[in-house]
């Protein structure tokens, strides 16, 4: 990907998620990004291209956030990692992480099926430790999880290390 076109997600990016996707304009993007419109269509046909593009991107971070916890054998672990991955979320990406919220609601593109393997890790994991519920357990922790992100991304006053830790002494971690 070239410079100019990292320029073009990057202002999207920053955009749609503090604006709305409908709000922004393709011409507000590419004055954004200090470029010319006709420029983000060469590339990526129109807006849609555009936010397809920032969501492959996403795509990929997402794999890469839930990948760890998947691959975790140990059961408590599973649990352990998918409670303190807000944790793990670094400042610079808190603009994708906003427009995934915004999306919801705006567009309403939901993450279920991204979630679904680290919802199903859960499950297996809470079954192994013998839960009553494992997947009631397993939505529960993870409705948890987005709702504590979202905060995050809020700028809330909520003491999330304390959260977490809450959650690591309720699950016995």
């Amino acid at each position: 990907m070239t410079e100019k076109q990292e320029k073009i997600l990057q202002a999207a990016l920053e955009l749609f998620a503090k604006e709305g996707f409908h709000a922004t304009s393709t011409n507000k993007v590419a004055k954004f990004a200090g470029v010319s419109e006709g420029l983000i269509f060469r590339h990526f046909c129109n807006k849609e291209g555009l936010l397809q593009a920032i969501l492959n991107s996403g795509e990929r971070r997402l794999k890469s956030l839930f990948a760890e916890i998947i691959m975790e054998t140990d059961p408590k672990e599973v649990i352990r990692k998918t409670i303190t991955m807000t944790d793990h979320i670094d400042e610079s990406e808190y603009d994708f992480w906003k427009l995934q919220f915004k999306l919801k609601w705006e567009l309403e593109i939901s993450g279920d099926k991204k979630m679904q393997p680290l919802k199903m890790a859960l499950a297996n994991a809470f079954s192994s430790l013998n839960y009553e519920s494992p997947e009631l357990e397993a939505e529960l922790l993870l409705l948890f999880t987005e709702g504590l992100g979202a905060a995050v991304l809020k700028g809330s006053s909520i003491n999330t290390e304390e959260m977490i830790q809450f959650l690591l002494k309720k699950y016995k971690l």
